[in-house]
């Protein structure tokens, strides 16, 4: 009987250290995300993933190449699990960089289109946004407007704002032109874009769009969330501008308007890969993609899943499918181009 009794009392201490393990392990689930986009662009939809899950979303934001910086230097004791980052040109340095590793997973090859995932699988779209044309609805008769390459037609001399070319959307813009249109053509339209700003290249989108709707340009060349952001904004001021200004889709009649992407990848040295790649998954979910577009205004990923109301007015448009990890691959070529041109 005593013998018994130790066998049992060995057996409850077995269990209760077990069962104490278990606890401490469902406790420490967690994922370690490394974000270049700002903390209330991302942070409500993580914060949806652990209501669900139980998996505590550990958030650090900061710049995207501070970031990759960091991962480079901690090495393969980094504690980042996902890197979220936004254009196409900065998940692929990573992948470059040996920062990334390939995911398989047969929901995000299901619900993210291969044009806007990466074709090893290093990184996948999350939601998307376009570079369009804004233009002075005074000023500008849209009729004028056709592509980015006409852009670069004398017509608008003295017209056109537009961002550095340290700007990676710019890069980006460019990348897709050399892809399209090869490097010669392009650098000759980076030359027509420098001959055609009607000030040296400063500050963000919203500052072009700014300065369309004070009349310091008729044109400026911005992504679509960031117009829409301004058109939903608590300043007056910046709905004002917005109002001012129209958006042109682009190239509708060739390849369609340039498209890019935020997006998500797994770190080379993730150390919870089956807790990052359970939310690489939730964010192309059915409440995740609404999510971004309704309060982001971005376009979904997924083609079943509605844009919001904002978008939608600007009515419906063709999307260029070049496949997105060709904006990684000619970037360099694109930099050197523009800076050729005197895009500063």
């Amino acid at each position: 009987m005593r013998s018994l009794k130790k066998v049992l009392l060995s057996s409850t201490v077995a269990m209760t250290a077990l069962a104490a393990l278990l606890t401490a392990s469902a406790q420490a689930a967690e994922v370690n995300v490394y974000s270049a986009r700002e903390e209330n662009l991302i942070k409500p939809i993580l914060d949806r993933f652990s209501e669900q899950t139980g998996i505590q979303v550990n958030l650090i934001t900061a710049g995207a190449d501070e970031l990759t910086t960091r991962m480079e230097l901690e090495g393969v004791n980094s504690p980042a699990d996902l890197l979220l980052t936004v254009d196409v040109g900065r998940l692929h340095r990573a992948k470059e960089m040996g920062l990334l590793q390939p995911v398989e997973s047969a929901v995000l090859e299901q619900r993210v289109p291969s044009q806007y995932r990466d074709s090893e699988g290093y990184w996948y779209a999350a939601s998307l946004r376009s570079r369009v044309i804004v233009y002075d609805k005074d000023r500008v008769d849209p009729a004028e407007l056709s592509t980015y390459e006409a852009l670069a037609d004398p017509k608008w001399r003295d017209s056109i704002c537009i961002r550095s070319s340290s700007n990676i959307y710019n890069q980006s813009l460019a990348a897709a032109m050399v892809a399209h249109d090869g490097v010669e053509a392009t650098e000759e339209w980076a030359r027509g874009i420098v001959a055609n700003m009607a000030r040296p290249p400063q500050g963000g989108d919203r500052d072009q769009i700014a300065a369309v709707a004070i009349g310091q340009c008729q044109l400026a060349v911005v992504n679509t969330y960031y117009l829409a952001g301004m058109i939903n904004a608590t300043s007056a001021d910046q709905r004002e501008q917005a109002a001012q200004v129209s958006v042109f889709w682009p190239n509708q009649d060739g390849r369609g308007a340039h498209i890019n992407i935020s997006g998500v990848a797994l770190s080379q040295h993730a150390p919870n890969r089956e807790e990052a790649v359970q939310l690489m998954e939730f964010l192309v979910s059915d409440e995740a993609q609404t999510w971004y577009a309704e309060a982001n205004n971005e376009y979904p990923v997924r083609e079943d899943v509605p844009v919001s109301d904002t978008l939608a007015a600007w009515g419906e448009f063709k999307a260029d499918d070049l496949a997105l990890d060709q904006l990684g691959v000619h970037n360099a070529e694109a930099v050197r181009l523009m800076d050729r041109a005197g895009w500063r």
